[in-house]
C-alpha cells in the first residue's frame, strides 16, 4: 500500500478491505452477482410498471421511481468497487471520488425522502380510500417525486461542497471502499466540528425525521387495518405494506447506525460492512421484496411474458 501510495500522485486511495486480501476475491463475485441482480430486478420493475396499464398508479410510480434512483445508486458505487477489489490499485482520482460522493450522497437522500413519500401513499390509500385518487392525483404525485429528488441534490450541495472544500494536508487514504462524507471528513487537518454539526443537521432532517414520519403513518395504518372486516383487503394491505416496511427497515437500520452512531462507536470493518449492505445488497433485494410479496407485481410478469410468447 506505502508504493501506491507514492505512485497514485494526487489519487485517493480506498483501502477498503485491502487487509483481507483472500477476502476480497469472495466480496468480488458477491458483489458482482448482487449488482447484476439488482440491474435485472429493478429493470424489470420499470418495465413492468411502465408497460402494464394496470400498474399505472400512484404506488407503481413511487416504486419506479425508487427502482431508478436504486440503479443509479449501486451504479455510482458498485463498478468502481468491482475495479479496486480486482487489483492491487485501490485508487480514485479526485474528480472521480467528487462525483462518487456528490452522487451518491444525493440518491441516497432521496431514496430517505421517497420512502416516505412512499409511506404517506400508502396512509392515504388505507384510512381514506374513497379520497384516494382525488388526493394522490398524477400531477401531486410528480410534484412529491420532484421534491424528494430536489431535497437530494439540495443536501449534496451544501454537504458535498463543505466536505470537499476541507484541506487534507496531502491526506489521502480512506479506510473506506468509497467516498462517503463520513469517511472524508476523517481526512481534514482543521477542526471538523462544524462539519459534524452539518452531518448531524442532515441526518436529523434527511434520516431521523422520515424514520419519524413513517413511524406515524404505520401507526394511523395499523389503526385502520384493525378496523378491516374482509379478509381480503386485510391480507392485501398488510401485504402491500409489509414489503415496504421491510425495505425501511433495511435501509433505514444500516444507514442510520453509520450516520447517527458516534464514531468510535463501531470500528472501521463493521462501519464498511454496514455501507456495504445498504449501497450494494438492499437494492438487490427490493425488488425481490416486492415482486415476491405483490401479487400486482407477480401477476404483470406473467402477462407481460405471455404477450411476448404470443407475439
Amino acid at each position: 500500500m506505502e508504493q501506491n501510495n507514492e505512485t497514485s500522485g494526487g489519487d485517493f486511495i480506498l483501502l477498503g478491505f485491502s487487509d483481507q486480501p483472500q477476502f476480497e476475491v469472495i466480496l468480488f463475485a458477491v458483489v458482482l452477482i448482487s449488482y447484476l441482480l439488482t440491474l435485472l430486478g429493478n429493470t424489470a420493475i420499470i418495465l413492468v410498471s411502465c408497460l402494464d396499464p394496470k400498474l399505472h398508479t400512484p404506488m407503481y410510480f413511487f416504486l419506479t421511481n425508487l427502482s431508478f434512483l436504486d440503479l443509479c445508486f449501486t451504479t455510482s458505487i458498485v463498478p468502481q468497487l468491482l475495479w479496486n477489489l480486482k487489483g492491487p490499485t485501490k485508487t480514485i482520482t479526485p474528480t472521480g471520488c467528487a462525483v462518487q460522493l456528490c452522487v451518491s450522497l444525493s440518491l441516497g437522500s432521496t431514496e430517505c425522502v421517497l420512502l416516505t413519500i412512499m409511506a404517506f401513499d400508502h396512509y392515504v390509500a388505507v384510512c381514506s380510500p374513497l379520497n384516494y385518487s382525488t388526493i394522490m392525483h398524477p400531477s401531486f404525485c410528480k410534484a412529491l417525486a420532484g421534491i424528494a429528488w430536489l431535497s437530494g441534490v439540495g443536501n449534496t450541495l451544501i454537504q458535498g461542497t463543505i466536505t470537499l472544500q476541507l484541506p487534507r494536508c496531502g491526506h489521502h487514504q480512506l479506510h473506506h471502499f468509497l467516498c462517503e462524507v463520513p469517511a472524508v471528513i476523517k481526512l481534514a487537518c482543521v477542526d471538523i466540528h462544524a462539519n459534524e454539526v452539518w452531518l448531524f443537521v442532515a441526518t436529523l432532517v434527511l434520516l431521523l425525521l422520515p424514520m419519524a414520519l413513517i413511524l406515524v403513518s404505520y401507526g394511523f395504518i395499523v389503526q385502520a387495518v384493525m378496523k378491516l372486516k374482509s379478509a381480503q383487503a386485510w391480507h392485501k394491505t398488510v401485504g402491500t405494506c409489509g414489503s415496504h416496511l421491510i425495505v425501511v427497515s433495511l435501509y433505514f437500520g444500516t444507514s442510520s447506525v453509520i450516520y447517527i452512531q458516534p464514531k468510535k462507536s463501531y470500528g472501521h470493518s463493521q462501519g464498511k460492512f454496514l455501507t456495504l449492505f445498504y449501497t450494494v445488497v438492499t437494492p438487490t433485494l427490493n425488488p425481490l421484496i416486492y415482486t415476491l410479496r405483490n401479487r400486482d407485481v407477480k401477476g404483470a410478469l406473467r402477462r407481460l411474458l405471455r404477450s411476448d410468447q404470443n407475439s
